[in-house]
């Protein structure tokens, strides 16, 4: 059985909790405004996807294909994108809330995460190589194994980042965040 196929639709306000969402592959269209809290929408592939101001709050996304995906002022809390279909995955996130969601062992390279609420985010064996964290909060965000090179954290916040834990090699920090850097040395910058 072949899947759906939907080519540069917009889909503007549709509660998909309420209304039925077609698993299929969805390529260059736009959800703006829309509703998937706990929507499963496993086995679907977005390529090439706009999410304006949509809820995707525990969403399933077993299988699910991400490709060049970008996401503005959506709120994505509890998020399993380690479940996600590893092939291509990459997505840019902009004011979005991250909270709760787990990015575990995902390949997120030259990401874009700007104005986002990443507050106890699993990025446990994540690739970050050259990811912009753009003025983001990582109030006990985990990092542990993760590959932060060439990353930019310079605007970023409230995180903790073992640098014995994590390969950090070109990665740039503020003066500010010294503390998130030092905090398991019992060092104080003041």
């Amino acid at each position: 059985m072949s899947k759906a196929y939907f080519f540069e639709e917009i889909y503007t306000g549709i509660d998909f909790t309420k209304e039925k969402f077609e698993i299929g592959d969805y390529e260059l269209c736009q959800f703006i405004h829309c509703q998937f809290p706990k929507v499963n929408l496993s086995e679907s592939a977005f390529i090439e996807c706009e999410f304006e101001g949509c809820d995707l709050s525990m969403a399933k996304l077993y299988g699910t294909g991400i490709r060049n995906c970008r996401f503005v002022e959506c709120k994505l809390i509890g998020l399993q994108f380690d479940s996600c279909n590893d092939f291509s995955f990459s997505a840019e996130f902009e004011s979005c809330n991250l909270n709760l969601s787990s990015f575990f062992g995902v390949k997120l390279n030259n990401a874009l995460f700007k104005d986002c609420s990443l507050q106890e985010v699993d990025f446990t064996q994540s690739e970050l190589k050259e990811t912009l964290f753009e003025n983001c909060d990582l109030a006990k965000a985990t990092f542990s194994a993760a590959t932060l090179q060439k990353a930019d954290l310079s605007t970023s916040y409230n995180f903790s980042i073992d640098p014995e834990l994590n390969q950090l090699k070109g990665a740039k920090f503020s003066l500010q965040g010294l503390p998130g850097l030092l905090g398991k040395y019992g060092i104080v910058v003041e």
